[in-house]
Order: structure tokens, then sequence, then C-alpha cells
């Protein structure tokens, strides 16, 4: 019997790990305080009802035999009391846990052995946040911990001046030291991994998703030659022209009003005693009746001896100076004591367009508006709830915060949501999120929407039928992640591109791992990845080459697509049909075809010579497609002429084990 895996915990982000171990026939156990036998969440997992911080139950789930455990309650101590409860029981057993807690996450995998620890929120904050940017969610990664780590993945536009123009997309990987990961061609569908055709030559117009180190796909981003100093700096005037503009609609009714009057009045008392008095200026009048209005000075009386009009003039604008200076400090005052400046100076702060609008200051929330101002983006977060402990750190980060409703289309308009470049609602409530994505649809309906929603099935119903295509699910973007820390693997980053969920995976080869001995093309091939590097023990440097054999504690990183990423963690074999015959054979590299034949057929000397004396020669048989191709490019580098052929499939050493079992 296989070894099971112990699930402690089916919310939400359980359910779907369960949906993900159960597609690649794993072996599940189930610890749950209240779920039934005949929840249909189980799909016939067994299920042991009780407290995981418990001995008792996790004993009655088979800890002991445990192939691995995930704790994916939705408490951070529960799930640290049930890791070190399972570690007492366990010794070696691998645990991979959910935490919220940021500061738990590396500390905790160094303190505990075996430990895997993963948040949600950092695992889905920058597909969210590259989602919101470009309508396809592409991010960056690090391969090692060394300063020339750190990968990208961008998409390209080939314009008329990009240096991608006129070049095959071989010549370019091997130029620019970079992969080409999907190409996206005006007509026809797009290509993505293994399927791209590295012989076109792209035209203006598509689009590439390219592979690489930043530097290096810096020069193919920055294409730009013009100076735009002038069209910069007519934004800046128009810029704060709007904010002048703004900062002057937003005062209050009461202020605004006393503060006219007051101009007013100045103004008329200006005029009034510089044409009364010869001797005044106007700057004379004007400072004169700042003085009287202001201040406690004397009234000067004897500069207008003669003329009683201005006297009573004088006296009466010392009284109304009086009021209006009394009537302001109080409206003022009282504007400032509830707290309305703070309020004024956030709304300046909002853009009139190209913002990005964040609608909820969840955990995940937060993560992605602290990835976006990272991106260099323009945040504006609208959040009910003045006290949330995110906000003081929101507006530190650059962010502008109004508190408010997103649920009401008028906050909506104040934030410029039809503006915007991107609106995404991340609250804790998938409800709010839909009625948020409805409502900025109205004010426009093109307007690019990434709600957050919980429930996996919800976003998919939100895709298919309302045509929010860019609604994503927590659980649906990490679990892959989790079930990945099963087996020392890593889920790196996952990404959507065209509307398909793509992962970046960071296999770790073990000593019984069935793809050592295997070349990085063959497994390429036969689980349909995108090799991007390939580390070994003890060397740092990344290489990209398809030749390279694995071995025990190597490292593969590649792209590969959701679905085939099941069957690579599971290590699924493929299928051995494939025949490799050779057709024609130059003279000079007969002697390494002989020496290759006796090894593939285990031939002797003579029954080698002997089969190379006729074509086609069956070189070697119940190969993978992935093995196959890989023995193909060894014969094309010695100019031997060979082709692939499909044959009966040969059963695999795990299907001969079964039938024999069988018949005992």
């Amino acid at each position: 019997m296989d070894r099971p895996f112990v699930l402690c915990g089916l919310g939400r982000m359980g359910s779907r790990v369960l949906e993900h171990l159960h597609k690649a026939g794993f072996s599940v156990v189930v610890i749950h305080t209240v779920c039934k036998p005949d929840d249909p969440r189980l799909g016939g997992a067994r299920l042991v009802r009780g407290d995981c911080r418990r001995s008792e139950t996790l004993q009655e789930a088979d800890i002991a035999d445990a192939r691995g455990v995930l704790v994916l309650t939705a408490d951070d101590l529960l799930n640290i009391t049930t890791a070190l409860l399972v570690r007492s029981l366990n010794r070696e057993v691998r645990i991979v846990l959910r935490m919220f807690n940021q500061n738990l996450l590396a500390r905790l995998g160094k303190a505990v052995h075996n430990v895997f620890a993963l948040s949600t929120s950092l695992l889905t904050a920058p597909i969210l946040a590259l989602t919101a940017l470009s309508g396809q969610a592409l991010g960056s990664f690090r391969l090692d911990e060394s300063a020339s780590g750190l990968r990208q993945l961008v998409e390209v536009t080939v314009g008329p001046t990009s240096p991608i123009r006129g070049q095959t997309l071989a010549t370019l990987m091997s130029q620019r030291g970079v992969v080409v990961a999907a190409h996206m061609p005006l007509e026809g569908e797009a290509r993505f991994l293994l399927e791209v055709d590295t012989a076109v030559t792209p035209l203006v117009g598509e689009h590439l998703v390219v592979y690489g180190e930043p530097q290096k796909l810096s020069a193919l981003l920055n294409t730009a030659t013009d100076d735009d100093s002038e069209i910069r700096w007519a934004n800046v005037f128009r810029r704060f022209g709007r904010i002048a503009w703004r900062t002057f609609a937003e005062v209050d009714l009461a202020v605004l009003i006393c503060f006219l009057v007051l101009l007013g009045v100045l103004a008329v008392s200006t005029v009034v005693l510089w044409s009364g008095v010869t001797r005044y200026s106007v700057a004379d009048a004007l400072l004169r009746t700042v003085s009287i209005m202001a201040t406690g000075a004397g009234l000067a009386e004897s500069e207008y001896p003669h003329s009683d009009a201005i006297r009573f003039y004088v006296s009466f604008l010392r009284i109304v100076g009086a009021v209006l200076m009394a009537a302001f400090t109080a409206i003022v005052t009282n504007y400032l004591l509830r707290a309305r400046l703070g309020g004024v100076l956030e709304v300046r702060r909002i853009p009139e367009s190209g913002h990005v609008i964040v609608c909820g200051l969840s955990t995940v929330g937060f993560r992605v508006v602290e990835e976006l101002i990272r991106l260099g983006e323009r945040v504006v977060v609208i959040d009910r709830d003045a006290s949330c402990r995110f906000v003081p750190t929101a507006r530190r980060l650059g962010a502008a915060v109004m508190i408010g409703d997103a649920s009401i289309i008028e906050v909506l308009r104040q934030a410029h949501a039809a503006t915007a470049k991107a609106v995404v609602p991340a609250t804790n409530n998938d409800m709010t999120n839909l009625e948020v994505a409805l409502l900025v649809r109205e004010l426009n309906p093109a307007q690019r929407l990434v709600p957050l929603l919980n429930d996996p099935q919800f976003a998919i119903m939100l895709r298919e039928a309302a045509g929010i295509r860019l609604a994503v699910s927590i659980p649906a973007l990490a679990a892959p992640a989790f079930l990945a820390g099963l087996f020392g693997d890593r889920v790196a980053s996952v990404f959507l591109l065209r509307e398909r969920l793509f992962a970046v995976l960071d296999l770790l080869i073990h000593d019984d791992d069935p793809f050592a001995g295997h070349t990085v093309r063959a497994v390429a091939v036969d689980y349909r990845m995108l090799p991007i590097g390939h580390i070994r023990p003890g060397d740092e440097t990344s290489r990209s080459t398809l030749t390279g054999r694995l071995a025990s504690g190597d490292r593969l990183i590649g792209l590969v697509s959701l679905p085939d990423l099941q069957r690579l963690l599971r290590r699924q074999p493929c299928s051995a049909a494939y025949a490799v015959e050779v057709t024609a054979c130059p003279l000079p590299t007969r002697p390494w075809l002989l020496g290759l034949l006796r090894m593939q057929a285990g031939l002797s000397p003579e029954q080698a010579e002997q089969a190379i004396g006729s074509y086609p020669l069956q070189l070697a048989t119940g190969l993978t497609r992935g093995q196959a191709e890989d023995l193909l490019a060894q014969l094309m580098r010695e100019r031997v002429v060979a082709r692939m052929s499909l044959i009966e499939e040969k059963p695999t050493i795990e299907s001969q084990r079964t039938q024999r079992n069988t018949e005992k």
C-alpha cells in the first residue's frame, strides 16, 4: 500500500491542494474537526475527525508512516503547534505548512528540521500586481542567492525600431543570451514553451515573452531615443494646475466663502485708500489695509487730516477686520479639528489617470500594494477601516489611502476608477470584490479588473460567464506551491499568460529519482517543460544546456504549464513507445555508430558489424519521446541520418511489477 500524505485542514486552500493530490494519484488522509465522511470534498480520501494538535489524532492518521504532512488551517498558532507535534512523532517526515506571519516564514524552516513554510500572500501578490499592470501576469524570481541570480519574464512587442526586428528567434536567443518562452503572432495561435518555432522571424506588432537576466532584457525593452523633456515638463505644469484647481474645489464651503469675503474686503479697501489718499500708492494702500485689519497698529489719522470720509471708513474697516479675522480663525480651526486637512491632502495625491486602485487592505491586498510600489507604479488604496494596521504603512510607502467603502460608486468616482490603469478588488469578501468589479465596469466597460477571490470555482465562473477574464483565486494560484513543497521541489513563481497558468519550477533531483541519469532534453520533451537552468551541487552558475545529464543533488529550473506540473511532481512515467532508426551514416562516423549500437543494444563487436551492414537500422527501441529526440540530436551532431518512429508501447518497470503482483 502506498504511504499516504496527511492533510490537516480542509478549507478552501486545503480542498484545492487535495484536488491536486487526487489528480496526481496520491493516497491522502484528511484531518478535520467538523468534516463528515460523506463530504464531497474528500473525493475518496480517508477522514480522521479530530484536533490535529492532539497526538492521538495524528497517530490515528498513521503519522509515523506518512509520506508528507500538509498543515493548511487559517491559524498560525495552530499550524505551528501541529508542525512541532508532528516533528516529535516523526523525526524525518517533510512538513509543509501555511503561514501568515511573514517574520516566521524563513526562520521557522531554519529552527525546525525539514519544515517548509509558505505564505499565500507572498505567493499571489506578484501575479496580482503584474496582472493589473500588463493584463498578463509575468514576473521575476531568483535562480540562486548570488548577485546575478535574478531572472525576469517580460512581454516584448516587436516595434519598427526594435532590436528584435529582422532576426530569427534562434539568433535573438544566441546573441542576447535570452530564452523565448512564448510567441504571439499576428495571425494564428500563440505558441508556448517547446512549441515556439525558433526559426521564425517575428513581425512588427507581434508579441514575445522573453526570459533572462534584467540587464540583458533592458536592451529589448528600452528602445526609445527621443528627448521627451518638453513633454514631461508639460505634464508637470498640467498636473500642478489640476492639483491647484482640485485643492480649491475640495475646500469646505464655509472656509471658501469666508476666504473670498476676506479677499474682497482687502481689494475694495485697497482701491478706496488708493483713490482717497493722494500720497498712497497701490502698495501703500494694501499695506495700510492689512495693518488696520490684522494688527493693532495705529490708524495713522495724521495722514488724512482733511478727509472725514476716509476717517469714518478706516474706523469701520478696523471693526470689520476684527470680525472677519475672528470668523475666519474660528472656521479654519473647526475645519482642522474635524481632521479634514489630512483628507484634503490625501485627495490631492489621487491622479486623474494611469494609477492602480487596490480596494481593501487585506493581507494579500497590502502585499499587492507593496509589489506595485516596488515596480514604480502610482497606487491608490480604498479601505473602509481607518484603524487598519496596514494604513499607516501603505501611506509611508507612498500610496494614497482613501477611507471609504469601495462598493459605493461615488467613492470609486473620487478615486477616478474609470481612468485608472487597473482596479484590484482585494478585500476578504468575495461578494464585495464582485460588487466592486461590476461597479467599475459600469464606470468603464473596458477597465482592466483583477478581482481576488477565495473560491476557485467562483473565479472560473466569472471568467467564463461574466467576462471578467482576469478573475484569480488564491487557492488556485498557491496550491501548486504547497504540492511542490512536499517533494523538496519549489514553485518559484506562477504567472498568467493569455488566460493560461504557467509555473517556474525548481526541481530537485534525489538519489532514487527516475530523472537521474537522463539528459535535460529528454525530461524537457517528455514533460513539455522549457528548461531555463541546470545547477549542479557546489556550482552556483546556472547552465541552460540541453545535453547535460541530471544527477543526484542537481536542480533543474524550467517553465511548465500547470497540468504538466502535476506529472512532473509525481515523476509519472511517460509512454515508452518510440524507436530510432538509422537510414544513412557517413563513413568517418561508422566507428562511432558501431560503439553507440553496442551500447544501446548490448551487441558484441561482430554482431554490431553485421547489423550495421544494412539500412534502415533500428538503433534503439522502447524509448520515451524525450529519449528518442535526445538520441536523434546526438546522431544529427555526427551527421548520421536517422528518424523516429512510433511502435507498440513497451511496458514500464512499474506496470510489469504490478502485473506480476496481480498474477501472484
